[in-house]
Parts: C-alpha cells; structure tokens; sequence
C-alpha cells in the first residue's frame, strides 16, 4: 500500500510542496509562490517563465507583444531523439510561445520600456534563429525611438539544433548593439541563472547596466569545462552572480522583491522618462 494510501494523493501532495534545490528544504509552494517563487529559508530564486517576469515587471495590463508569430523552421533537417521540427511544435505547446524569447513593450511603475524576456523552459533558453531575430529588432526599435531596453537573460546559449545558423546570431544581435550604442537608447540587461553560452558571451554582457539576480550562474562555458581545461581548482563561487560583481563584471546583485523598483529608479536616472504608451 503506498505510503499516502493512494499514488493519486501522493500527486495531490506533491503539488503542494516544492523541494529547494539550494538548501534541500519542502516548502510549501503557495509560500514559495507568494514570496515571487524566492525560497523564504535560504532565498533561492527559483527559475521564473516569460509571463511570470511578466507580471512581476510590467504594469497590469501594459504589456504589449511584438513578433509572436515568428517561428523557427528546421534548416539542417535535423534529428537525433527526434527530429527538430517536431520538438519545436511539442515545446511551443507546452509552454505556450513560439520560441526561447518573449519581446514587446510596456511599463515599469509608468515608465515605457521594451522589454525581451528569455524562457528557460523552451529548449534551456537556447539562441536560435528566431531568437536573434526578435532581438535584433527589439533593439533596433529602441535605438530608433531612443527609448529604454531591457533584456532578461536565462539561456544554456546557442541552439545545436541550427548549427553555423544560431552562432551567427551573436554577430547580428551584436551588429544591432553597436546602432543602439550611437543613440540615446539606456539598455539594462538582468542576468537570471542561468546565462550561459553566446547570450552571455554576446548582447548579455555590453548593456549601460548589468544587473544580476542571487547567486546566478553567469559565463560562456561551465565551470566543469574551464577546470579542466585548466587544469586548476577553480575559486569558491566562480561564475556567480556575487563572483562577478567582485570582479567589476556586472554592476550590481538584486534581489528579486526589489528589481522592478530598482529598474524604475535607472530608467528615472539614467533613461528616458518622455516616451509613454
């Protein structure tokens, strides 16, 4: 006999607690999702979607889609577990959006931004074609307006499944960086865990401020690899967030209760205020 008496209540159960995956605690997950998904014990920040960055940046009922119905095609005709196209069309099921990065724009506390947000639930955040477009023209489209652009990050890098066709993607995201660079554009990025790859390696890493959540993991390739590569320990929390800000990587660690408040106060600084829906 199962322990809870039925593997039905053993589901039920389940989906009331969540195990932290930093200190190991059960904790109830209307807690966790109350606290905006940060473990109350340790303050891990759990992993957030595309629609939950969503609700907690942007004003009710401000935000704006741009490019949704852009969709990667299979240029390589490529397989292994099974074939690309068909991946494609089970993730855009599950997680409701066509591809690794939600664009648009909106408002943060009444403050006109456009806004690209990356989900790690769509093939680990992965930089395709269509990722790089919708980038290139998010940014392309603030330097035009000379309006304030933030990129939130979460991504295991390139897509292998588009091969030479997603590495590109970082010289053309990087090509419309250098546009921005001549206009009056302000470009925040936010690093969340994890930005890895050629997201990290490309427009990630050159925003006017770069600002990371809690112990993030931030770099091009993984610590196991550098190791060895090396040949030497690497040092305590390298590639985290608090490693990085240390050594004048990033310009600050935000913890995210605070982040909408803090994005507000730069763009109140530093970005344009004139610009309104």
């Amino acid at each position: 006999m199962p322990l809870f008496g039925s593997e039905k209540t053993k589901n039920s159960l389940d989906s009331l607690w969540i195990k932290c995956n930093n200190c190991n605690e059960i904790i109830y997950k209307k807690e966790v999702e109350k606290n905006l998904k940060v473990c109350p014990k340790c303050n891990y920040h759990f992993r957030l979607s595309a629609k939950e960055w969503i609700d907690i940046l942007i004003d009710r009922d401000t935000f704006h889609e741009l490019w949704s119905n852009i969709e990667a095609v299979d240029p390589l005709d490529f397989k292994d577990r099974s074939r690309y196209r068909d991946k494609l069309k089970e993730t855009q099921k599950l997680t409701g959006i066509s591809d690794a990065v939600v664009t648009g724009y909106g408002t943060i506390n009444e403050l006109f931004l456009n806004i690209g947000i990356f989900d790690f639930n769509f093939m680990g955040g992965s930089m395709g074609s269509v990722v790089g477009e919708k980038i290139t023209r998010l940014i392309e489209k603030a330097a035009e307006e000379g309006s304030n652009l933030l990129i939130v990050t979460s991504s295991g890098g390139a897509r292998m499944q588009e091969g030479i066709f997603s590495l590109i993607q970082m010289a053309k995201t990087n090509t419309a960086m250098s546009r921005l660079a001549g206009s009056s554009a302000l470009y925040i990025s936010l690093l969340t865990d994890p930005t890895t790859g050629g997201v990290a390696a490309s427009f990630a890493s050159i925003a006017d401020i770069i600002i990371a959540e809690p112990k993030a993991l931030i770099g091009f390739a993984g610590p196991r690899v550098i190791s060895d590569t090396i040949g030497q320990k690497l040092p305590d929390g390298f590639q985290r967030a608090e490693f990085l800000l240390e050594h004048g990587m990033i310009d600050m660690v935000i913890d995210r209760k605070v982040i909408k408040k803090t994005i507000a106060q730069i763009i109140k600084l530093l970005g344009n205020t004139q610009k309104r829906l």
